[in-house]
């Protein structure tokens, strides 16, 4: 198990926490950690593409013109995949992109984000974020204190309505609690902020 330091919203060291090595610092796996991600990503997409085919398209009842001495090639109908208003063949329809993966799986995908996290040294652990005011510069002051400036996950125990409302209209942060915390969400972002309870929390659900 390894150390790291606990900072206060203003960027300064107040103590030490020592990491659950079975979280925190497993060997990644690649492929479980790609296979979650494509779930991920693939549940997000609604799956309505949907084109007409030959059946659908509305005319092309009547054959064009008689099977045979007008010099063309026999047709039956306008509407074939081939003629201009045709329908299309083999054109996207609706469907489910949803897979599944098992338990034990997601478990381990998420254990080799975060642990991805620790080795890159992209995990910042705040012993609280408890804000006084609901302003979105004080939490990007916060942010600045903190060095970070790129796209930030920041994981709390439980939310608040002062944080909630401070962090919203920032376009390079998101928020959530420590029950959402998925893998799309921590591989996404380039750092992990977060609290210490928060921490204490995940590891008592993937350990």
């Amino acid at each position: 198990m390894s150390k790291i330091s606990v900072l206060n919203i203003k960027g300064e060291k107040v103590s030490d926490i020592t990491l659950n090595k079975e979280v925190w610092e497993i060997t990644p796996n690649d492929t479980v950690l790609y296979d979650a991600i494509k779930l991920a990503q693939n549940s997000l997409r609604q799956g309505t593409a949907s084109v007409k085919t030959r059946s659908e398209v509305s005319g092309g009842g009547k054959k064009p013109w008689r099977q045979k001495g007008t010099g063309h090639a026999r047709q039956g109908s306008t509407r074939a995949p081939h003629w201009y208003h045709g329908g299309v063949a083999f054109g996207p329809q609706p469907r489910s992109y949803a897979t599944k993966m098992n338990r034990k799986e997601r478990r381990l995908a998420l254990k080799s984000a975060l642990s991805y996290k620790v080795s890159n040294k992209e995990l910042i652990v705040l012993d609280n974020l408890n804000i006084e005011t609901n302003k979105t510069k004080d939490m990007k002051t916060i942010l600045d204190n903190l060095k970070v400036n790129r796209n930030v996950l920041i994981v709390v125990d439980e939310l608040n309505d002062n944080l909630v409302l401070a962090t919203r209209n920032l376009d390079n942060v998101f928020l959530i609690t420590s029950d959402e915390i998925n893998t799309l969400d921590v591989v996404s972002a380039n750092v992990l902020i977060a609290t210490e309870k928060a921490v204490k929390s995940v590891e008592e659900a993937l350990a």
